[in-house]
């Protein structure tokens, strides 16, 4: 025994595993027998209880063997004879009893339904592959029609127009012509693997017309004419649908959005237009709920791709915010009120700018080369700070070269940033509105003198303030404010009508 220890620890660690389980296994089938082994020892001691009488040495004896093999429970039973007969042999049907147990019917159960619906999704395939296989025919009897053949040609890896066209018996001159035009040269010069290219040609095995799919709505067609070529592009008619999609947010807005259907281009669209109003990051909740309305493009009854958000409704924390998409390509509230906040462009009534946007600015203190992110406003000590937006307080607080300083979070794209003041008035969490005081000019921290240091931030970008073109909230033109009225009120009914209609379904 010890011996074979030693031999065990020797083993690798992979073999050691496989072992140990390889014994587990055959200590659990020995202390638990099959139920044919109890059946069969059962069975001859009934059959000698019958019989009465014992067993003589030295004489054989006929032993009859049974096979526990499932059989048809009635007439009815979906098996066939001949698969039956695999089972179990004619002779011993009569002994055999079977119980289908409740896991087996739910095996069963789920088998038909990976069945089904694998055998769906190949009848679709095939659909398609019928579909363009019959469209292929119908070309090629078309053609043969006119008098020339067509063959389709796919690109392979590392394929090139001239290695295709080799491919097809055509010449490098025929290449040199064809792509003297511009499209064609734009197209047929950047062809992909996977992708086809038909080509017709005459009796005498001239090109007479080659057609490449550019992509899902247009196929580049070039023709010769006259010993010339020429090129025309067909496009498919593209129906827009306005589709609808709601959901209640249990976890986080991302997974709400994605598990309702949406595209990853729609959530973001989403966030960026509530962004003003709503931090994703923080002020989601439990419940939160959004509906919106957004087209999506169809070519001959196949699926293009999504397009613009049309409405949308967004609960948040039981505050209801609208959005509608005017001609303009803006969005609005439904009453006509611009989702873009203004910035003031100066969050401080200064004397003078003693500081520009500077990224090559000689710091006054340290004396080095050091980019001066921000504008220095000077004015007295004291002077009111107000945030230049609407926003979320990110930080508030102290450190030996910012001093008192305040981070406000606008949306995803935008954040200010307010330097050396003396107090500061508000908390890190807090919302503050455009305009509200946040604190007091001062000179706290790593400076020569009183003034507010301010930055402004574009997608982690720092930007000048004074200079770059600040978002407006601009509401409807007055123009236009009928027009919008009607739009709007025919897409938030709809909206409310496709609302309605989910929760009576749910």
């Amino acid at each position: 025994m010890a011996k074979l220890l030693t031999l065990f620890t020797l083993l690798p660690k992979a073999h050691q595993v496989t072992l140990s389980l390889l014994v587990i296994l055959t200590t659990f089938i020995l202390m638990f027998p099959s139920e044919d082994a109890q059946a069969s020892k059962q069975s001859r001691s009934v059959s000698q209880s019958d019989d009465n009488s014992a067993l003589e040495t030295n004489k054989r004896y006929a032993v009859q063997l049974a096979f526990n093999a499932p059989t048809p429970v009635n007439n009815d039973s979906s098996i066939d004879q001949d698969e039956s007969a695999d089972f179990i042999s004619s002779n011993d049907s009569e002994n055999v009893i079977t119980a289908e147990t409740p896991d087996d019917e739910v095996f069963a159960q789920h088998l038909a339904m990976l069945q089904t619906s694998t055998s769906d999704i190949d009848g679709m395939i095939n659909d398609i592959d019928q579909q363009v296989a019959t469209q292929k025919t119908k070309l090629k009897q078309q053609a043969a029609n006119d008098g020339y053949s067509v063959e389709y040609y796919k690109v392979v890896k590392g394929d090139t127009l001239g290695g295709l066209f080799s491919r097809a018996g055509l010449s490098p001159k025929d290449v040199y012509d064809i792509t003297q035009l511009p499209l064609a040269k734009k197209n047929l010069l950047r062809i992909m693997p996977g992708e086809e290219i038909a080509i017709s040609k005459n009796a005498q095995g001239q090109l007479q017309e080659l057609t490449y799919r550019m992509d899902q709505v247009s196929t580049l067609v070039i023709s010769q004419h006259n010993d010339q070529y020429k090129e025309t592009v067909n496009t498919k008619d593209v129906v827009n649908r306005t589709s609808f999609i709601s959901a209640k947010i249990k976890s986080n807005f991302w997974n709400a959005a994605a598990d309702a259907g949406l595209s990853g281009n729609h959530i973001m669209e989403l966030a960026n237009i509530f962004g003003w109003d709503v931090d994703f990051a923080l002020d989601i909740r439990k419940g939160d709920h959004f509906s919106l309305l957004f087209d999506q493009e169809y070519a001959d009854g196949q699926f293009l791709r999504n397009g613009n958000i049309l409405a949308a409704e967004f609960i948040n924390q039981g505050e209801r915010y609208t959005a509608v998409r005017y001609t303009d390509g803006e969005y609005y509230s439904e009453n006509g009120s611009s989702m873009r906040k203004a910035f003031l462009r100066s969050p401080v009534d200064f004397k003078y700018v003693s500081s520009n946007f500077n990224p090559r600015r000689l710091h006054p203190v340290t004396g080095q080369v050091r980019a001066h992110r921000g504008v220095d406003y000077v004015a007295a000590i004291g002077t009111p700070i107000k945030s230049a937006g609407k926003g979320r307080v990110i930080e508030s607080s102290y450190n030996q070269y910012n001093g008192n300083y305040v981070f406000i979070k606008h949306n995803e794209t935008y954040t200010t940033k307010y330097l050396h003041l003396t107090k500061r008035k508000v908390n890190r969490g807090e919302t503050v509105k455009q305009g509200q005081i946040i604190g007091t000019l001062g000179k706290t921290g790593r400076v020569t003198g009183a003034h507010l240091h301010y930055e402004f931030i574009v997608n982690g970008v720092h930007r000048n303030p004074r200079t770059i073109d600040l978002p407006k909230s601009v509401p409807i033109d007055r123009r236009e404010k009928n027009k919008f009225t009607a739009l709007s009120k025919q897409l938030m009914a709809q909206l409310k009508s496709n609302q309605q209609q989910q929760l009576a379904s749910n």
